[in-house]
């Protein structure tokens, strides 16, 4: 899905990535592959602007499943909301600012989901709700399996 995705999208997850203050673990990666891709030490890389370090990392073609779906979420929860918001209300699903409130959600009855699915990708760009139902299996497989197979996750 990463390297899928054009670099200005990458950009906006990378930067988002790097303003994430639950993604140390993460950053640490990032930060160790991008010190081997410019040759630099990790503690310079560490001192780089969010705007270079954003553009290193969204640079590079190849990141750990682990990255790439810490990546997915911070674009979603910076850039996204409104999307995740409206298709969780196609759902009936409590949500704040997109975000599930329930501990565990259940999962959608296949009608509502089929219905909330069709909404979204007649409101939103495909290539957006691709990645937003790509970051949802990933996250949940067990909640979000109905997702499976759809044609709305075909990446541009």
């Amino acid at each position: 899905m990463w390297r899928l995705m054009p670099l200005e999208v990458r950009t906006s997850a990378a930067a988002a990535f790097w303003r994430d203050e639950q993604a140390a673990l993460e950053q640490a990666e990032a930060v160790a592959l991008i010190a081997r891709q410019i040759r630099f030490r990790p503690k310079s890389v560490m001192s780089l602007p969010v705007e270079r370090k954003a553009r290193h990392l969204a640079g590079l073609g190849q990141v750990s499943d682990l990255l790439a779906a810490r990546l997915l979420v911070a674009y979603h929860l910076e850039h996204q909301r409104p999307m995740m918001g409206a298709f969780l209300d196609a759902l009936g699903v409590p949500h704040e600012q997109g975000l599930i409130t329930a501990e565990e959600p259940s999962k959608p009855e296949p009608a509502m989901l089929d219905a909330a699915v069709v909404t979204l990708a007649a409101a939103y760009p495909k290539g957006d709700v691709a990645r937003y139902f790509w970051t949802l299996l990933w996250q949940d497989p067990e909640t979000w399996g109905g997702l499976e197979g759809r044609p709305e996750l075909a990446v541009e």
